[in-house]
């Protein structure tokens, strides 16, 4: 890529966790950019233009080793792992980082940024939005809740980092994030493609799993390719570094509307709130062979319905019982202008899916949704 001054500026991205929905979003941004990209994770990327290293994040000599010979001078730090209780996500997720940051000590490093999330504002999944939760719109000046939580570790592992090192930071809060991963722990968009997919193979209805309040609230997410945008946005922008930013798509919607539209491009009967919650992993229970017949039948990449399907973590999105809003002022303010229509999202996304062959193939109908 081409500096200010017209010569040629080679920066070296680390992508950590680089095959998960931010990961390869990040990956597909920076290579596109022309950034030369080392691509850290347990699978392979596919593109050929990116260096694949492969490492155990819980020992420091397995990242020294994976990385011996590599200078980067940018950090996207996207990876966790989940574990049975929050204190084993803290002790697990800090150190992970504590590592790579160690691993990387002497290195040129310029920035580091970290993706986190809005359990920043509700908490960890033991304590999820439980006790007085701050008013939304969320803002990032937000005090941190009273409660343990492994964002909260994290982000104390980064500025310690960076007070070692001297390196810029970044802390990227986002909502649910919607992109393009396979295995993934936290995938609400490929869950509810698959969802879809299978309720048109048995001709039932596309049953809205979620409490009366996510139906009926207003609400916001995030589009993995923005994500990636405001990651970058912040490691080389001037004057941005060191703080933590919101990051969601900018507009709001809510599930009341956003659901007959989905229901719309799969063809299947829109069945909103009724009464109370069903939640997917009531809904999808024992249709991992159903899926393993639709996946033969059509041909798809993956037959394994754990692989493409996360109920638990969709079913704790939309089983919410209150309004979840996100202040998008701060990155505004300094200059951050990405910006998606949810629905354009995850049609997108179900267009890729649909030609990746992970969902089935099959004319949608006429779409219901208006702006």
């Amino acid at each position: 890529m081409a500096s200010s001054s017209g010569t040629i500026d080679t920066r070296t991205a680390l992508v950590v966790g680089a095959s998960g929905i931010a990961g390869s979003a990040l990956v597909d941004r920076l290579a596109d950019e022309g950034w030369d990209v080392v691509a850290l994770s347990r699978h392979p990327i596919r593109r050929g233009d990116v260096r694949h290293v492969s490492a155990d994040l819980t020992s420091v000599e397995s990242l020294r080793e994976a990385l011996a010979g590599e200078r980067p001078s940018h950090v996207f730090y996207t990876a966790w792992s989940r574990m049975d209780t929050e204190q084993e996500n803290i002790d697990t997720n800090a150190a992970m980082l504590r590592n790579l940051l160690a691993s990387l000590s002497g290195q040129p490093v310029q920035h580091v940024a970290l993706m986190t999330g809005l359990k920043h504002y509700l908490g960890p999944f033991e304590a999820y939005a439980a006790g007085e939760m701050p008013d939304t719109p969320f803002r990032e000046s937000e005090p941190r809740l009273p409660t343990p939580n492994f964002y909260y570790a994290q982000e104390d592992e980064l500025w310690a980092g960076a007070g070692r090192q001297g390196f810029g930071w970044s802390a990227h809060r986002a909502h649910t994030v919607i992109g393009h991963a396979v295995g993934n722990a936290m995938n609400m968009g490929l869950t509810l493609a698959v969802q879809a997919s299978i309720c048109r193979e048995l001709g039932l209805p596309f049953i809205f799993p979620g409490s009366e309040t996510q139906w009926n609230s207003l609400t916001d997410m995030t589009d993995s390719g923005l994500l990636a945008e405001h990651m970058v946005w912040a490691a080389t922008a001037d004057g941005v570094a060191d703080q933590a930013y919101n990051i969601v798509n900018g507009d709001l919607f809510r599930w009341r509307r956003m659901w007959p539209a989905l229901a719309a491009y799969f063809g299947v009967e829109s069945v909103g709130y009724e009464v109370r919650p069903r939640p997917l992993e009531q809904q999808m229970s024992g249709q991992e062979g159903v899926w393993a017949g639709i996946a033969a039948r059509h041909g798809l990449a993956e037959p394994e319905l754990a692989r493409v399907a996360s109920w638990w973590h969709t079913d704790g999105d939309l089983g919410r019982n209150l309004e979840v809003v996100t202040d998008m002022s701060k990155s505004r303010l300094a200059g951050f202008t990405g910006y998606r229509r949810t629905e354009d999202s995850f049609i997108r996304l179900f267009d890729r899916y649909r030609a990746d062959r992970l969902i089935p193939a099959a004319s949608p109908p006429a779409r219901a949704f208006q702006p």
